[in-house]
């Protein structure tokens, strides 16, 4: 494999940072900077904050959070796999059946378990 294939991918890498650099060069003289004490303040639902901000929140938060993630990125592996279905074959369909098979197992053994019920 030569180098030169990953060319147009750096091309747009540098061409969306020089984009996304640029719009923000460009607005800051032209936006609207009015700041006053109301905007300056902490928002919280509409009220003012109440409690330790630094308060432990709920452990089924984080482990809904973390199966989220998890499947999510599981997931993001079936996008390689079905641009090149042609070219790889039954094998991999196999195996993507059986990578498919083991993640509904996950899915269904964690909602049995019932670890996505807030309660």
């Amino acid at each position: 494999m030569d180098l030169a294939e990953y060319y147009p991918v750096l091309l747009f890498l540098i061409v969306g940072l020089l984009i996304g650099g640029g719009l923000l060069v460009v607005a800051k003289p032209i936006r609207p900077n009015r700041p006053d004490d109301e905007k300056g303040s902490p928002y919280e639902c509409g009220f003012n904050a109440f409690g330790d901000a630094r308060r432990k929140f709920d452990v089924r938060y984080y482990r809904v959070a973390i199966f989220f993630i998890i499947f999510d990125i599981e997931l993001a592996f079936t996008l390689p796999w079905a641009v090149s279905l042609r070219e790889t074959g039954w094998i991999s369909l196999t195996a993507m059946i059986a990578f498919l098979a083991i993640l509904a197992l996950g899915f269904a053994y964690e909602w049995k378990k019932k670890a996505f019920d807030w309660e």
